[in-house]
């Protein structure tokens, strides 16, 4: 258990703790338990009342929220309650509410939960209050609301009792209430081009070739093993095989890997797919959403982040190999053969395997020398086939895909293909992928889809397709350095001593 956590946990296991526990108990024996409270009829909401202060004032209102202050002050106090949509002051006096109910309301805790019922009224210092005729207890806070908790050295406590701090940060709160609204302006702008949202399977029954490694589990009753998916493409494509022009999913994807600031094991992506259209024609896409979603959630095309301003409005366009000899130097079309390739990057210092083709060459040096200076939003387009397994071969260049990745910020935020739709090419590359899988990872169970293969055998139509993630486009639209910033519960370590 880290420091801060102890810390936390000897505030709330100490005299306050038996204290509010006292309390409680009292009110128990008084026949007055609050978590026997079942419902109470809230009438507005905090925002709403300062907002439209003119059409409150003088009405009476039912509130409802969290203690996180007062001041008592004889006869009269005031108390500041928390709801969803912030804070409102609220003007307690004991001849208005009674002398029993404001005895106990003296005695409440900061963090306690309680509702009001009084009329709008503004102070003497003109604060938008709450003037109480009725206060009541609706559930009782037997830990204490840490005081500085975003300051906290240990930021995992954060993580880890999002609770609390959705509870003390009201920043916090913003950031994922953002997140709902990126996910619901993503759905409205896809929806009205004629997307269909579907739903296909979290669990697979058998592990597929690619790169990423999955989560296992075992399905008792069919007793065979079964893999969280790691990508939603492959049924996806299967609807488009079906009939289906245009479907997208918002679905949950598990890797079984590193974790650092951009990466958890368990994530959300958006994978669309479009018939009879191109990777060009995800290229808009991706454009017109991003440039959309900065206004609707920014205010603006140009945003900032961690420091930077970045225009969401203006995207360059650059080839694989035109992003290479921007940042390195280096020509590809200038290697005379897959040897010249090699050593050409290692004359800049570049180490690629033995047997490493010029394609291959070329993404090492993109990822040496290009990723990094990426940070202003940039299409990177026409991938080598030797790292697009599901890409289609541009029919006047085959060495390469029509494939791009979009970089804000040196980090990549989507992938997008015109589809590979022949069955043939199809099985021959998966093919490759599994044996270079089992050549890595001889105990792999990784193996052909051969259903896929069906599907296409029947007709795939000339097909776009685009996966991106929603969390790091969080990040981005809310300035958030980590990952775990925009996840409600990111994936942590289990500590020896939690409870």
């Amino acid at each position: 258990m880290t420091e801060d956590m102890k810390q936390e946990k000897e505030q709330g296991s100490g005299s306050e703790l038996a204290v509010r526990r006292a309390k409680l108990q009292a009110l128990v024996e008084a026949g007055r338990n609050p978590f026997e409270r079942t419902v109470y009829d809230r009438t507005a909401l905090s925002a709403d009342i300062r907002a439209q202060f003119d059409a409150f004032e003088g009405k009476d209102v039912r509130i409802a929220g969290r203690v996180m202050g007062k001041r008592v002050m004889g006869k009269a106090s005031f108390v500041h309650l928390a709801d969803s949509t912030g804070k409102i002051q609220a003007y307690v006096r004991r001849d208005d509410v009674g002398e029993e109910a404001y005895a106990g309301f003296k005695k409440y805790d900061t963090g306690d939960i309680i509702g009001i019922s009084g009329f709008v009224f503004r102070t003497q210092t003109g604060e938008v209050s709450v003037h109480a005729k009725e206060i009541v207890l609706l559930s009782k806070s037997l830990l204490p609301l840490p005081e500085k908790f975003h300051g906290l050295k240990d930021t995992d406590l954060r993580y880890r009792q999002r609770y609390v701090d959705l509870i003390v940060n009201p920043e916090v709160r913003d950031t994922f209430v953002k997140r709902s609204v990126i996910l619901r302006e993503i759905r409205a702008y896809l929806d009205a081009k004629g997307f269909l949202e579907v739903d296909t399977p979290i669990l697979t029954p058998f592990e597929i070739g690619a790169a990423a490694r999955p989560f296992v589990t075992h399905h008792n009753t069919l007793d065979i093993d079964m893999y969280l998916r790691i990508e939603t493409e492959l049924y996806l494509k299967r609807l488009i095989v079906g009939g289906f022009d245009k479907v997208y999913e918002v679905g949950r994807i598990f890797r079984n890997e590193g974790m650092d600031t951009r990466h958890n094991p368990e994530f959300t992506s958006i994978e669309l797919y479009q018939a009879f259209t191109d990777y060009k024609g995800m290229m808009d896409l991706v454009i017109e959403l991003n440039t959309l979603l900065a206004k609707k959630v920014c205010g603006s095309e140009k945003i900032m982040y961690q420091g930077v301003e970045i225009n969401m409005g203006h995207w360059e366009k650059l080839t694989m190999v035109e992003a290479v000899k921007k940042y390195s130097g280096l020509d590809y079309y200038a290697w005379t053969s897959d040897v010249d390739a090699r050593l050409q990057a290692k004359a800049k210092g570049v180490e690629v395997p033995a047997d490493a083709t010029r394609g291959a060459v070329l993404v090492e040096l993109f990822d040496q020398f290009v990723e990094e200076n990426l940070i202003q939003p940039t299409i990177i387009y026409d991938y080598p086939v030797e790292n697009s397994p599901l890409a289609k071969k541009k029919p006047d260049d085959p060495a390469f895909t029509e494939r791009f990745e979009y970089f804000i910020c040196a980090s990549e935020m989507g992938n997008a293909f015109s589809e590979l739709n022949d069955p043939i090419d199809q099985r021959e590359r998966f093919e490759r992928q599994v044996a270079a899988k089992r050549a890595e990872d001889p105990n792999t169970t990784a193996q052909v889809d051969e259903d896929y293969i069906t599907a296409l055998e029947y007709g795939l139509p000339p097909t776009g397709g685009l996966g991106f993630g929603i969390d790091r486009l969080v990040m981005l639209l809310t300035d958030s350095p980590s990952i775990r910033d925009v996840l409600l519960f990111p994936t942590m370590k289990s500590l020896p001593n939690d409870k």
